[in-house]
């Protein structure tokens, strides 16, 4: 198995970083300095998807068929490190990601001619309506009703989670179309449009975010909404096979990039400030050993992440790997942003929910502190989610014991 990279490979290495140079601007660059989970305002993302997408490299995942690169794994991953050590922002949306892998594998032509290009051309802003009230990590039982009425579905109920829902023209969701003593069965997965009457979304304030900053999560209520039966994704009652293929694409993307980019945030505020005996928190003894952990976990997923990418490359499917680094993954995260509260030290308690308020000269007086100290608390608390959603790390475990030992 060959790890190295080629020559070719590290051309294209030094041509994604001559366009994140240029494409990358100085306005973008303010805002993810001051961003806790790697997106800017709608604005500015979908801005920075259009420019990826005039240079062909929105669609990294895409077969060249439907407008993706058609790039190697080895090509992809080299995009990923170049793009998060660049600190840009975050190109996995839900569209993109998530909801067009669905329906290339298992919609229509018809579905197909209408979705794909308005998501690569960032015209249409997805969102995802899975988990609902009492229903998150047990996906199976949801029961947001979807009765069957002529050639339309009239729906019911609640999802709740919803990231940027406010900013959603269509939502990907899971359904029930019948009651089966198997949980399972009786899901379907609709597409539906969120200007259609009897969508109604309530913001749902978060300790990071709202009343004054960017709001991000959201729940989402269904009032005798009316979805016309061609918007469903492959056949009734299926919806589950189509709710687990897509989740491997939301498990399964590489951490280690954003992750290395986090780990180089840690070590610049830690060289900077002092730990209470004086010396620099890089100094710290304790701080040290932590930091060198995490740092060593890192390394290992990310060689983990590259001879997984290797074996596909061979034509091996992912299977429960694609668990494994969403568990790993997602505690590498939130053990960071605990450095980084611990290095920051009292510089982070000066807890400003809306990191970008500074930006957009809505502040009246200064925030104290130094400016990479603004975002710690934010990351904080927003990355308590990662182990938690597309599946609780519970429920990783649970998937790995399944497929790996047999249990």
């Amino acid at each position: 198995m060959d790890l190295d990279f080629s020559q070719g490979d590290l051309a294209f290495r030094d041509e994604v970083r001559a366009f994140i140079a240029q494409a990358f601007d100085d306005d973008m660059r303010a805002h993810m300095g001051q961003s806790k989970n790697a997106h800017i305002d709608k604005t500015g993302q979908v801005r920075w998807w259009k420019r990826l997408n005039e240079k062909g490299w929105m669609a990294t995942d895409w077969p060249a068929e439907y407008g993706g690169t058609g790039w190697t794994h080895a090509q992809k991953y080299i995009f990923d490190m170049e793009m998060a050590l660049a600190g840009a922002p975050d190109t996995s949306n839900m569209g993109v990601r998530m909801c067009a892998p669905v329906v290339m594998a298992f919609g229509t032509d018809e579905q197909k001619k209408q979705h794909l290009p308005k998501i690569l051309s960032s015209e249409v802003w997805w969102c995802q309506g899975y988990s609902e009230p009492g229903s998150g990590s047990d996906l199976a039982s949801l029961s947001m009703k979807a009765e069957r009425d002529g050639d339309h579905y009239v729906l019911n109920g609640s999802k709740i989670w919803t990231t940027y829902a406010q900013h959603a023209d269509w939502m990907f969701c899971l359904v029930r179309t019948a009651n089966e003593a198997i949980k399972q069965m009786g899901i379907s997965f609709l597409l539906l449009d969120m200007t259609t009457p009897g969508i109604s979304i309530v913001p749902l304030p978060t300790l990071d975010g709202p009343p004054d900053g960017e709001q991000e999560i959201n729940q989402v209520f269904f009032e005798n909404v009316r979805v016309p039966v061609a918007n469903r994704i492959g056949e009734e009652n299926q919806g589950w096979t189509y709710a687990k293929y897509l989740l491997q694409f939301e498990r399964g993307n590489a951490y280690a990039p954003g992750l290395t980019n986090m780990l180089a945030k840690v070590k610049m505020i830690a060289g900077a400030e002092r730990s209470d005996g004086g010396q620099r928190m890089l100094d710290d003894t304790d701080f040290r050993r932590k930091l060198t952990e995490t740092q060593i976990k890192v390394d290992a997923l990310n060689a983990t992440e590259l001879r997984m990418f290797a074996a596909r490359t061979a034509g091996e499917a992912m299977g429960a790997a694609s668990s494994m680094f969403k568990l790993e993954g997602s505690q590498a995260q939130q053990a960071i942003t605990e450095l980084a509260l611990e290095a920051a030290g009292l510089y982070a308690q000066p807890f400003v929910r809306d990191t970008f308020a500074e930006i957009r000269g809505e502040r009246n007086e200064p925030r104290a502190g130094p400016d990479y100290a603004a975002t710690v608390a934010p990351m904080y608390f927003n990355y308590r989610k990662t182990s938690i959603y597309a599946g609780s790390n519970e429920i990783q475990h649970n998937i790995i014991a399944k497929m790996v030992l047999g249990l």
